[in-house]
C-alpha cells in the first residue's frame, strides 16, 4: 500500500516536529547540569535527523503533493503545536494551560486563510 504524496508530507512533518521539539526543549530536562555548549552539541546532533526528515517533506509536499509554501508553513506550525503541547506537559512537566487553546484557535484561522480555495 503506497501512501499517498499528502499523507507522507504530513507523518514526515510529524517525525521531523518530534526530533525539532527534542533537540530544541529536551536539554532543559536531561542536560540541565551540563554546560550550554554540551547541550548544544546534542541538539545539533538530533536537528540533523530533524532536517533529514523536513527537506524531504517539503519537497514532496510542493513538488507531488501539490502544497504551496504557505500551506506547508501553517501545517508544520500546527503540528508544531499539537507535538510541542503534549512535550511540554508530561516530559518538561508543564501545567496545561488555556493559552495553549487561544494559540490553536489562532492557527485555525490560519489553516482557514492559506487552504481556502
Amino acid at each position: 500500500m503506497q501512501l499517498s504524496f499528502s499523507a507522507q508530507t504530513i507523518l514526515l512533518l510529524i517525525a521531523s516536529n518530534v526530533f525539532m521539539t527534542i533537540a530544541w526543549y529536551g536539554h532543559l530536562k536531561s542536560l540541565s547540569t551540563s554546560p550550554w555548549y554540551i547541550a548544544a552539541l546534542v541538539s545539533w546532533g538530533i536537528a540533523l535527523f530533524e532536517y533529514l526528515l523536513q527537506v524531504p517533506a517539503n519537497r514532496i509536499g510542493y513538488g507531488l503533493a501539490g502544497f504551496n509554501v504557505a500551506q506547508l508553513k501553517i501545517m508544520q506550525e500546527v503540528i508544531t503545536l499539537l507535538v510541542f503541547v503534549p512535550f511540554a506537559m508530561f516530559y518538561l512537566d508543564q501545567p496545561m494551560k488555556l493559552d495553549y487553546l487561544w494559540a490553536a484557535l489562532c492557527l485555525v484561522g490560519a489553516v482557514y486563510f492559506v487552504f481556502r480555495p
